[in-house]
């Protein structure tokens, strides 16, 4: 609920979005994908199952259903930007795209907005925090190369750059990232052991907090 309640306010959607669907229904972004513009008012254009295998396919799909918001993978926006427009642009009723599960490259956001005009965020997150964690708009990166950042938590969401000591680390130095929050899951259903590894105590929250170690 903190979720869908912080990307209508980020995001501005409402009852007119027309939201793509194109993953298999056990894909980790189900959830949060279908009840975004289901909460909104919005309608969800469900794709056929290999869909995302198929850029020209999508592409009219996004054209022909008049999609509005599009969540898609880096390399799968790099093939519908191979895709010829064929007359009027295939992103025109677009008004936003996320892009996540792979590391976006600077390279590849600025020509999708050099091309589309259309604003692109960049979002991270893991199934243990249900999906989405950070967000970023791609587009004032400096450089030609490199990846777009995974931006600044979402609502009721901390984010810690750690040592092996659990210690804050200096701007500039390498470490872990620790996710806290009220979206954090309890840990694995049945993995003791693992659950305890991943999922440790958090020293910067209140008492009986805990932090997932990505």
């Amino acid at each position: 609920v903190g979720q869908l309640s912080w990307t209508a306010e980020r995001f501005g959607f409402g009852p007119g979005e027309r939201v793509l669907h194109q993953y298999s229904t056990s894909f980790r972004s189900i959830g949060a994908g279908n009840l975004r513009p289901a909460a909104d008012g919005g309608t969800v254009v469900i794709a056929r199952s290999d869909g995302h295998r198929d850029p020209a396919y999508l592409t009219e799909l996004i054209r022909g259903e008049r999609v509005t918001n599009v969540d898609l993978v880096p390399s799968l926006y790099s093939a519908l930007l191979a895709e010829d427009t064929g007359g009027d642009p295939w992103w025109s009723s677009l008004r936003r795209a996320f892009s996540g599960g792979e590391a976006l490259p600077v390279p590849l956001a600025r020509r999708w907005r050099e091309r589309t005009g259309v604003p692109l965020f960049n979002v991270y997150g893991p199934t243990e925090a249900v999906i989405q964690v950070t967000s970023w708009e791609a587009g004032s990166e400096p450089g030609e190369e490199g990846t777009v950042p995974i931006g600044r938590p979402v609502w009721n969401t901390r984010l810690y750059v750690l040592d092996r000591y659990l210690r804050p680390v200096a701007e500039g130095e390498p470490g872990e990232l620790y996710i806290a929050g009220a979206q954090l899951a309890r840990g694995y259903h049945g993995r003791t052991a693992l659950t305890a590894e991943r999922f440790v105590a958090d020293p910067f929250g209140g008492p009986g907090e805990r932090m997932y170690r990505t």
